[in-house]
């Protein structure tokens, strides 16, 4: 996903750095949050709403039951379905892998019955050995695994410079310049990244040494704001230091967090925007063959599964053991397919990881992730027609950079190239919130009144990450797998539903705030909620469970 304008970076870059830099004071000039790019999605790492902490389990509450702007899963589940059957359903979950392990996803991971563990064949014949809970498409052979990759926008201008780097335009052909001007805006857009990526590493890297030798002066591994204002230092650098993380803490880092944050920008610089750097032979594959099977590995957590294991638990954690969270579906199992690095995902390893789900049983597909180029964008489009002829689900994360999809693309999207209709099997999701019209959602969500299907709850969502344990997390990527939660509690419990039917009820039943005036996503000005989607609505199961009561599907 494309980097887009960073309000805190901007800051810090202005204002860090030199001993007279002041820190602001305004209320105003202080944001609440901050940005980090990770498994190609921008995390708005907050402390929630600003006058109040986020409800326990809000997402699943309802909003006259509760006073709080939920989805209604927990009055879906005591009001409509008690006592009611249910039939498994497979979630896909392409993403940067899972923590399988998770004891509040235990008995919720699919496992291929077809396949026997561990006797390296491919017992299933479906050009995958060993895939016993899904697959890893950035993995080696050896067992090694793709963690940092670069950006589309890198790996597309690399390409392109081979062709136009010392050309003559003037001596083009028609279909030439064509391309030619597509080299420019990726030139262009490149050029802006790199030197965003390089500002803020080298800012932040000067906040993180600060950090360090607070550190080692303190005597402390871990300080407070309190602890930073009561150490008194003579030595210059010591207080050069500490002005540096005044400004930081003034602007929305928590000191907790500033290694996180810093970590990131140090990818960003390092992998991301480097031309240098390609890991891609770590996977072993041709990638000019874009429907190649067996490429991969069978690991499926891979080196950091944080984003992955937190949507997974949004969809199916266990409801019934009174530890951490509950999911939004109870009777689901998740099929893990890895293909999202620290970076940009490839498209031939989603659109293969998509086929790879649909072959394989699943019902959803869950993508929560983005990016703002698609050089094989066919080839994605052809996976998912090939999903929406099988009669599978797609769902899909708007993105984070507070942008009008209508007027700014994101891939993959449900917009086909070749004939530029929409896919109908396809869910396009904005982030909502708890709070009142400042809150109303994400101050990043993207949005779109074409491009933009509904919202659901985004902001905040505690759930499950590695290790066995749960944190708060921010962004479209949260809100896709409450859908994706919600499309399996549908097919669950209305077998005979098609994809199409249960998008068709998901989008109908929505609770719809249409002259709703809130915040607009990425600025004070104000907008009608209905202008940001199609439906104008934010989720709901109680009102889908009831539609589908009465719901007649139709012929496939």
């Amino acid at each position: 996903m494309k980097l887009k304008s960073i309000v805190l970076l901007g800051l810090i870059i202005a204002q860090v750095g030199i001993v007279s830099a002041k820190t602001p004071t305004s209320k105003k000039s202080t944001p609440k949050t901050y940005l980090i790019y990770k498994n190609s999605q921008l995390y708005w790492i907050t402390n929630g709403d600003t006058t109040k902490k986020a409800p326990k389990n809000w997402f699943n509450l309802d909003e006259k039951k509760d006073q709080v702007r939920g989805i209604s899963t927990e009055l879906a589940y005591k009001k409509l379905l008690r006592r009611k059957k249910s039939k498994t359903v497979i979630v896909a979950v392409i993403d940067s892998g899972i923590d399988t392990k998770h004891p509040d996803l235990k008995g919720k991971i699919w496992v291929n019955k077809k396949e026997i563990a561990g006797n390296g064949k491919d017992d299933d014949n479906n050009g995958y050995v060993d895939d016993i809970n899904g697959w890893d498409f950035i993995g080696g052979k050896d067992g090694k695994d793709v963690d940092a990759d670069t950006y589309e926008v890198t790996r597309e201008l690399v390409r392109l410079e081979k062709k136009f780097a010392n050309v003559d335009a003037e001596k083009l052909d028609d279909k030439q310049k064509e391309e030619y001007k597509y080299f420019l805006k990726v030139k262009k857009a490149y050029q802006k990244q790199y030197m965003e990526a390089r500002q803020g590493y080298s800012i932040l890297r000067k906040i993180w040494e600060g950090y360090q030798l607070l550190q080692k002066e303190m005597g402390k591994k871990d300080f407070t704001k309190k602890d930073l204002k009561e150490f008194k230092s003579e030595k210059e650098e010591i207080n050069r230091a500490k002005q540096m993380l005044n400004f930081a803490t003034a602007n929305g880092i928590p000191l907790n967090q500033l290694e996180a944050v810093f970590k990131q920008y140090e990818s960003m610089y390092k992998y991301g925007v480097n031309k240098e750097f390609d890991p891609r032979s770590i996977v072993g594959d041709d990638y000019s063959k874009l429907n190649e099977k067996g490429y991969g590995n069978n690991e499926v957590q891979g080196p950091d599964a944080d984003h992955g294991t937190h949507v997974a638990g949004i969809i199916g954690a266990n409801r019934k053991n009174k530890i951490g969270m509950k999911g939004v579906a109870e009777n689901v199992k998740i099929m893990v397919l890895r293909a999202v690095p620290n970076g940009d995902e490839r498209d031939k390893d989603i659109a293969n990881a998509i086929r790879y789900a649909v072959d394989n049983g699943a019902r959803v597909v869950n993508m929560s992730f983005g990016k703002a180029y698609s050089p094989h964008k066919a080839y994605v489009d052809a996976a998912v027609k090939y999903a929406e002829e099988k009669g599978v689900l797609l769902v899909h994360a708007a993105g984070n950079d507070h942008a009008n999809l209508d007027e700014t693309p994101n891939f993959p999207n449900k917009m086909f190239k070749e004939s530029g209709k929409s896919a109908t099997n396809w869910i396009e999701v904005g982030a909502s919130s708890w709070g009142d019209e400042k809150n109303f959602v994400g101050n990043f969500s993207n949005y779109g009144k074409t491009t933009v299907d509904v919202f659901a709850p985004g902001v905040a969502i505690y759930s499950t990450t590695p290790d066995n344990k749960y944190a708060d997390h921010d962004g479209t990527s949260m809100a896709a797998p409450v859908v994706s939660g919600v499309a399996a509690l549908l097919m669950s419990y209305f077998p005979k539903l098609s994809a199409t039917d249960v998008k068709e009820i998901i989008l109908k039943s929505s609770v719809k705030y249409t002259d709703k005036e809130i915040n607009k996503p990425g600025g004070k000005s104000s907008i009608v909620f209905s202008e940001l989607s199609v439906t104008g609505g934010i989720v709901n199961v109680y009102q889908a469970v009831k539609m589908a009561k009465k719901w007649k599907p139709k012929k496939k």
